[in-house]
């Protein structure tokens, strides 16, 4: 992957990581099922650290 397309993957991965924080807020406050929303924040910041590591690598 070149530079541009990390750095795009970057950036939709911390607008999903956003979106879903904020969806488990809203689930948090009406006392809903967190453990998807927490697995998935998970799985997001495990890819944003390696989008972050693949960037490191190219500098």
């Amino acid at each position: 992957m070149s530079k541009k397309e990390l750095e795009a993957k970057l950036a939709e991965l911390k607008s999903d990581y956003v979106r879903i924080q904020s969806d488990l807020d809203k689930l948090e406050y009406v006392k809903g099922r967190v453990s998807s929303a927490e697995g998935q924040l998970i799985r997001l910041e495990g890819e944003i650290a390696e989008v972050n590591r693949q960037l490191e690598d190219m500098e």
